[in-house]
């Protein structure tokens, strides 16, 4: 009997492509963690009425023919009747949180600043959101777990309040720094309630009369300008310029240019963008509440009662977060980070090395540790701190609410000091690491100037956080940081061990030494190498000399405890016991 052929199986259907991931609108970070200025005379009760005449005022006064929409500083400081060192802090910080590193202002040196200026636009965009409220800290999520590690109360008192910078940001309960979602969520529900005025500041009329929002144009060149504020694209992809997201300005011909739109469509097109936005935050973060623990989180659980808190981690976003190391020596280089934005929160006792090149670092609620960042380009942010040791290459810094803190600088920009400060003091730079002069390079941080030493102090009172403040302290003067004495200057030595990766041409600290400090470091050095001698010279009976070397040792042992440097003893001899290179860390 012949067998029937089995039929052949149906070809397969081409299977349709899946469609492309929804992009979404989401707030720039930078201007509203790093772009605020505690300046009452850059926040306005009536802001769109105030900035609209002050654009007129400031676009009848170019800095050049070549630049029409741009302003100098003088300008700048006598129409808003602001000093001239307030003016040009202001340029500064807007080229520190610019979105376009091709901006004249972005690329131009420290003496090219007035020459080229600012955009009016961009800087009215700039002092509009100087009316923006900070997302209060949140009960941190383990306060029991984490109550023996907190900073106790200092031995002094501060002008608001009798509590430490860390207490203060943890009022009543344990608070840690609001998540990048939340953030991002407060920074959208602001721009929508407040874009309609934005984009009135960059709108045009569209006859002499001008009245009403349907008068309102806006070009695509204006539109632009709200790239200060938002951008489309997530993680991995570039941001795409704001007129090719936009309907009525995608495709426009490059050679003519596009016509003009009415703000109200423009506005409509955005506020629905950060709806959906803001819908696909809130899912997000109840899939996240709602979705089976992590085993990787539970394997990471220790006995020590803070370890429980600890987390390095990335952002969809493309920010990279290390929180909770406590009594723990930490490296990252270039290859081990996943982004040039790093926020480093709540860690204590513990040593920190960030050897690359980044762009914002933010230091959080940290306390009796050593922190090491390599180069910064943009901005370095450092709040509600005590008793820390930041060590920094950066184009600028902003110091905010902190205590018994001393900063190792190489900046080329004035040290901007905030909020309610306690026995701050700044230091020249006193390290550097085999790849620090390319890294330097990478982000365009110059060794000279170093402007450690110069340090401007604002407001005590943060008008920009959501606390309340007693009256009559938002016009007092925080208190600045002092110089460290020379005699207390010490260079710091980055161990060799954690200098795996590649090799550099960095032999030496790049920032030379103010002349009183080196002087020092001499005289410090001679008077080693006379103890040295003295030691060796002295005629004393094996039984003394035993004596004599207990001491020392015993001594030097204790100091070594005391101040926390035998954790660095360890990691020089390449065997430290809680040296941690990854995710997975040991406590000592």
């Amino acid at each position: 009997m012949t067998e029937t052929p089995a039929a052949a199986p149906p070809p397969e259907q081409p299977s349709s492509p899946s469609p492309p991931p929804p992009v979404y609108i989401h707030p720039r970070r930078e201007p509203f963690e790093h772009g605020l200025i505690p300046l009452q005379k850059l926040i306005f009760t009536d802001a769109t009425q105030t900035l609209t005449s002050l654009r007129d005022k400031l676009l009848q006064h170019p800095v050049a023919s070549n630049y029409p929409h741009r302003i100098d500083s003088a300008v700048f400081s006598e129409t808003l009747q602001i000093s001239l060192e307030h003016a040009r802090l202001v340029f500064d910080i807007i080229a520190s949180v610019h979105p376009s590193d091709s901006d004249p202002l972005v690329t131009a040196k420290p003496d090219e600043v007035d020459s080229v200026g600012v955009n009016v636009y961009d800087l009215i965009i700039f002092l509009y959101i100087q009316s923006y409220k900070r997302l209060l800290p949140k009960g941190h999520k383990d306060s029991a777990a984490v109550a023996d590690v907190w900073p106790s109360t200092s031995a002094f008192d501060g002008f608001l309040s009798a509590l430490t910078p860390l207490q203060l940001a943890r009022s009543n309960v344990r608070r840690s720094m609001p998540s990048q979602a939340d953030e991002e969520a407060h920074q959208l529900s602001y721009l929508q309630k407040h874009l309609g005025n934005i984009i009135s500041l960059l709108a045009d009329s569209v006859d002499s009369q001008g009245e009403g929002e349907d008068s309102l144009v806006l070009t695509m060149e204006n539109f632009e300008h709200l790239a200060f504020l938002i951008y489309f694209g997530e993680k991995g992809s570039e941001k795409i310029p704001l007129s090719q997201n936009a309907p009525f300005f995608a495709n426009s011909d490059p050679d003519m240019p596009a016509a003009p739109v009415p703000a109200a469509q423009v506005h409509d097109w955005i506020v629905q963008n950060i709806s959906s936005a803001m819908e696909h935050i809130s899912e997000r973060a109840a899939a996240k509440e709602n979705g089976p623990t992590n085993v990787s989180d539970q394997d990471a659980m220790m006995s020590d009662a803070y370890a429980n808190t600890m987390k390095v981690s990335t952002s969809a976003k493309g920010s990279s977060s290390i929180e909770g190391i406590s009594k723990q020596s930490y490296v990252k280089q270039a290859s081990e980070l996943k982004s040039s934005f790093v926020k480093i929160i709540n860690c204590h006792e513990s040593v920190i090395y960030l050897l690359a090149p980044l762009r914002y670092a933010t230091i959080y609620g940290c306390s009796d540790a050593t922190i090491v960042l390599g180069a910064v380009g943009k901005a370095v942010r450092i709040e509600h701190c005590e008793r820390v040791h930041v060590i920094s290459v950066a184009k600028r810094i902003c110091i905010a609410n902190c205590r018994e803190c001393v900063f190792f600088l190489g900046v080329n920009q004035q040290p901007l000091i905030v909020g309610d400060n306690h026995k701050l003091q700044v230091a020249p730079y006193n390290t550097f690491y085999p790849q620090l002069e390319e890294h330097m390079k990478q982000v365009g941080v110059e060794a000279s100037p170093n402007r450690w030493d110069e340090p401007i102090a604002l407001g005590l009172v943060d008008p920009h956080d959501s606390l309340s403040h007693p009256a009559g302290v938002s016009d007092c003067q925080t208190e600045s940081a002092t110089c460290l004495e020379p005699d207390q200057f010490t260079n710091f030595l980055i161990p060799n061990w954690f200098q795996g990766e590649g090799s550099g041409s960095t032999k030496d600290n790049p920032f030379p030494l103010p002349d009183v400090y080196m002087s020092s470091q001499q005289r410090n050095d001679k008077n080693l190498v006379e103890v040295k001698q003295i030691l060796r010279e002295t005629q004393l009976e094996d039984s003394r000399k035993r004596e004599l070397s207990t001491a020392l040792h015993v001594y030097f042992k204790d100091w070594l405890y005391a101040s926390g440097n035998v954790r660095q003893l360890y990691c020089l001899q390449g065997t430290c016991p809680s040296l941690s290179r990854s995710n997975s860390m040991h406590s000592i």
